[in-house]
């Protein structure tokens, strides 16, 4: 069985509602995971995502603030969430198929403008919140497991429209590449997005500053795909949705897609 997911910061899935219809109208996924929902669970207009088949829901959320779903075409459980620096932020969401496999839908902090923890503590509560990431996979390597999300972080040269401008820019410093790296490494996870396009710049983010986006193109690759090897050696077809940046109302991330043999 072939199983495509996709992870998208919707930026508030009650205002964008439409364009969240749209993607399933025309892309049909049989997972989507979505961040930064804004919104109580029971809020969540359940309705139109049902009548399109998505009638499997696994959520946690908050009003106004973060939030995390994994709709589904396909039966799934709850699988919990992980009160990551025990804030209470609605952050994290687990679900698992029928076959076993877990899927992690994150939202790590964006860690606010200054890079230096000293002074800026959203800095610290996301680099605190990456090293229980990492410890938690230094106890229980996943096996048979995706995580997706915005993980708020470009790590490589190629997934920002300069290296060299964006060093100090919270989303690529070293300090944030090198933790998220060592949660990747603590879990043997495979970059699956760069698995398959290993090449070239790779954005999933655009400014809502930027008076044209398309044109000025300083992106940035925020939004993952992470499997573990067992499920990362039968992964493939990952892309992103760069159009939809230019939707009505859109948020300033995109949907990113990969598919998997399970």
């Amino acid at each position: 069985m072939t199983v495509t997911i996709c992870t998208w910061n919707i930026n508030s899935v009650r205002l964008r509602e439409p364009i969240v219809l749209d993607l399933l109208r025309q892309e049909a996924p049989d997972i989507l995971c979505l961040q930064e929902t804004k919104s109580p669970v029971d809020k969540i207009p359940v309705e139109g995502f049902a009548a399109l088949g998505y009638t499997h829901m696994v959520a946690r959320g908050q009003k106004g603030y973060n939030g995390v779903a994994i709709l589904s075409r396909l039966p799934i459980e709850d699988a919990g969430q992980i009160d990551f620096c025990n804030k209470g932020d609605a952050r994290h969401v687990a679900a698992r198929m029928a076959d076993g496999t877990l899927i992690h839908n994150l939202y790590i902090p964006a860690g606010g403008d200054e890079p230096d923890r000293e002074v800026n503590e959203k800095f610290g509560h996301k680099l605190d919140f990456l090293t229980e990431l990492r410890d938690r996979f230094r106890e229980g390597r996943p096996q048979r497991a995706i995580l997706v999300g915005d993980l708020n972080i470009a790590p490589r040269e190629d997934d920002v429209w300069s290296h060299k401008q964006l060093l100090k820019v919270v989303s690529h410093t070293p300090i944030e590449v090198e933790h998220l790296g060592n949660a990747q490494e603590a879990g043997g996870w495979v970059d699956v997005t760069r698995q398959d396009i290993p090449e070239g710049q790779l954005y999933s983010w655009w400014s809502y500053r930027a008076k044209d986006w398309d044109a000025a193109d300083r992106g940035r690759r925020l939004d993952h795909v992470w499997a573990t090897p067992d499920l990362a050696s039968g992964a493939g077809g990952s892309r992103i949705l760069r159009a939809a940046r230019g939707w009505e109302k859109p948020s300033d991330h995109v949907p990113v897609f990969a598919s998997f043999t399970l």
